[in-house]
């Protein structure tokens, strides 16, 4: 409420508070996301989130199937970083079981877990640059997403939910044309990601949109569980590849970017300089490759007994009555999965924990005070999908 003086008359001016709907219609909401906005003028007071309009009960599904039939939801978790989300599943049976998957195996991983981190890297930033009005971003960017997505079909045979990935390792051997290709795309793949960067890091209209904007504190990361580039824009050393090493990731060398202020724009570079080490990853996997023969030899299905011992893997109730909590370090953050066996084929437990869920609580304090339009920036630089919010 404020008063107005005009000729000698005073008038009282009463700005009310309104509430309006922000999707779960709205192209920018990225997913069914309901949010109630509580307005004062053009400044936002308050938000309420309505999720759960996805929800299928992932958790409960897996659980009345057995650990290979549970696979493909993983797949339609995050769907934007399929072989993420199937990693971490396999992980978790691997610990449980106290199973050690060959070198090769886990080679073969982590260049589909490195062509993953792109994947997503390129759809957050191009969705995110869409929903504030740069086009060509979005344009350039699906143009190299295609690419990998080719690269993902040599490996699994499929586009998009790949199940590639299995317990124990992976479902096909690496196709002999695969790292040729591979080399190709990084190659033509450096270029274009500068020219992404120069499009958009001294963009008047992009730094001014998202400079400042949704800032958040390392002690309120800390405090929401944040992680990937949010908790690491706000200067937290925390990557589990480096932390806490799965894999062979302890033996490759790389960087882990960190911000200052926690803003949207540094969130934004810290995706970038990810997608140049992964590049870097896959750069120093494919001289692996081609260092050490033995990594490319396969293993068949040459003898009665390795078919026979192969069924009976894949048909017969698992030995074990344990439990396991693991976790990776997803593109959107830290993924993890709590499983627990009873000795049959089917998890007696499976409980999902993902980025984007902890990620959107935050939401109301990083809008707090700021414009409607900045809800729209907060959302995209979060980089939420809401298979895993849901579930």
């Amino acid at each position: 409420m404020g008063d107005i003086v005009l000729n000698n008359y005073k008038y009282i001016l009463k700005i009310k508070t309104f509430f309006i709907n922000f999707g779960p219609q709205h192209p920018a909401a990225h997913g069914v996301l309901r949010l109630i906005l509580s307005i004062s003028g053009e400044v936002i007071k308050g938000v309420t989130i309505n999720i759960g309009l996805l929800h299928r009960g992932t958790e409960k599904l897996i659980e009345s199937k057995t650990l290979n039939q549970s696979l493909p939801y993983f797949d339609r978790l995050d769907y934007v970083s399929v072989l993420a989300q199937e990693h971490i599943f396999c992980l978790a049976v691997e610990m449980c079981l106290q199973t050690k998957i060959p070198v090769r195996f886990s080679y073969i991983r982590m260049l589909g877990l490195e062509l993953t981190r792109l994947l997503n890297h390129i759809m957050g930033i191009t969705t995110h640059a869409l929903d504030i009005g740069a086009m060509t971003p979005f344009l350039w960017g699906f143009e190299e997403r295609e690419k990998i997505i080719s690269l993902c079909e040599m490996l699994s045979g499929s586009r998009i939910h790949m199940g590639f990935f299995k317990p124990g390792g992976i479902s096909q051997e690496l196709p002999p044309y695969f790292l040729k290709s591979l080399h190709q795309f990084i190659t033509a793949f450096i270029p274009r990601l500068n020219e992404l960067e120069d499009l958009l890091s001294e963009n008047r209209i992009w730094v001014g949109r998202i400079l400042g904007v949704g800032k958040v504190s390392n002690t309120i990361s800390k405090s929401y569980g944040a992680s990937g580039p949010i908790l690491r824009s706000s200067g937290i050393y925390w990557d589990l590849r480096k932390v806490v090493p799965y894999e062979y990731y302890s033996q490759l060398s790389f960087n882990i970017p960190l911000g200052i202020s926690g803003d949207s724009y540094e969130r934004f570079l810290i995706r970038v300089e990810e997608m140049r080490q992964s590049i870097n990853i896959l750069q120093q996997l494919e001289n692996l490759f081609y260092s050490h023969s033995s990594l490319y030899l396969c293993s068949t299905l040459d003898s009665m007994e390795k078919v026979i011992f192969s069924f009976k893997g894949y048909n017969e109730a698992v030995n074990a009555v344990v439990d396991s909590y693991t976790s990776i370090e997803a593109p959107k953050g830290e993924m993890g999965v709590y499983l627990a066996l009873d000795g049959t084929l089917r998890p007696l437990r499976c409980k999902i924990t993902s980025p984007a869920y902890k990620h959107l609580q935050m939401l109301p304090y990083m809008t707090q005070g700021s414009y409607i339009s900045d809800v729209v920036t907060v959302i995209g630089t979060q980089d939420i999908v809401f298979g895993e919010v849901d579930r």
